[in-house]
């Protein structure tokens, strides 16, 4: 097993509510997105926002680290997701609307509206990341055409019985989590769609590098690693400590997909052996420290939510995003 990072490198600040979104630029992902209830979305360079920052008190002053500031949201962001090219980013929230971002401008180049509620998740795919899957609380899937000018979907998903809480893409498939308990592959060249029953309301997804196994967030404070051949629960993740049982929080794999990261509900974060299942570390995103034995904190309401985590895949370094506005990266430290 490789080092984990477990010290505190940078704390960027400066967002005035829940951080409901974190996402890594491409490539060397040298910068951080971020999206809050705010509705803003800040670019940072972690590198120049060390963990002793305090953010001027100024109202018109950057906090130290902040690159740009991109606002067209009219509600709360609740999902980035950057293209490979690095130069555009989607951002999807309470607004119903699909938010297509020029990076280096700060301007959207298309906006597209058709969703009958919240966006909870947008992300890229296809060849050249030509298309854009998003997720709704209406229950639907849309598929998006990044390369037309055309402003309605190029095709819609509609077999949830409940809220589309993740999306992931995968080649061809397209992954959907649903509060109605299930996760739908959709596999869109043979037109299939393949089923796997969890049995809670599911909130997060997050698909291996090898696309053979899905990470499956759900509201019973357990995290499950399914295969997706079979639909076989390979391994589940717990925690006497690990509470999610109220909150859409996301989970991701880590580290080569050798490691499980995941915030809860009481502000804390856990990784977990992805072999094992073995809870290998907690941090407590507030305190910005590793927490050693099996105390909890107390959920007490929105802010002490630890909504997101993100991995870096260029380095041992992934962030954690919570309730307090605050995003805290965490490195190897020297």
């Amino acid at each position: 097993m490789p080092a984990f990072p477990t010290t505190p490198i940078a704390k960027l600040t400066g967002h005035k509510g829940i951080v409901n979104a974190v996402a890594y630029s491409s490539g060397s992902q040298s910068y951080i997105l971020t999206g809050a209830s705010d509705r803003t979305i800040r670019l940072y360079n972690p590198q120049k926002a060390p963990p002793s920052s305090v953010a001027p008190t100024t109202s018109n002053a950057y906090p130290p680290g902040l690159v740009n500031k991109y606002t067209a949201h009219g509600y709360e962001v609740l999902s980035i997701d950057v293209n490979e090219a690095n130069d555009r980013f989607v951002s999807t929230g309470g607004d119903k609307t699909v938010f297509f971002w020029d990076v280096q401008t700060a301007q959207t180049v298309r906006r597209w509206t058709g969703h009958a509620g919240r966006v909870n998740r947008g992300v890229f795919g296809g060849d050249g990341d030509s298309i854009i899957a998003t997720g709704s609380f209406d229950g639907t899937v849309k598929i998006w055409d990044v390369k037309s000018n055309a402003y309605k979907p190029i095709m819609t998903l509609d077999d949830a019985k409940d809220s589309i809480t993740d999306i992931a893409v995968h080649d061809a498939d397209i992954l959907a989590s649903s509060v109605d308990g299930r996760v739908r592959s959709y596999d869109l060249r043979m037109g299939m769609c393949q089923v796997d029953v969890i049995g809670h309301p599911c909130t997060s997804l997050a698909v291996s590098k090898k696309g053979t196994e899905v990470l499956v967030g759900a509201l019973d404070s357990t995290v499950r690693l399914m295969d997706r051949t079979n639909g076989q629960l390979l391994k589940a993740y717990r925690d006497d400590a690990f509470v999610n049982k109220e909150f859409r929080v996301r989970s991701t794999l880590g580290l080569n997909d050798s490691v499980v990261v995941s915030g809860s509900d009481d502000g804390m974060i856990f990784a977990w052996d992805l072999l094992e299942g073995e809870c290998l570390h907690k941090f407590t995103h507030m305190e910005m420290r590793e927490v050693k034995g099996k105390s909890a904190g107390q959920p007490v309401g929105k802010k002490d939510v630890l909504s997101a985590v993100a991995f870096c895949k260029a380095r041992r370094e992934w962030c954690s995003a919570g309730g307090d506005g605050n995003v805290v990266v965490w490195g190897m430290g020297s």
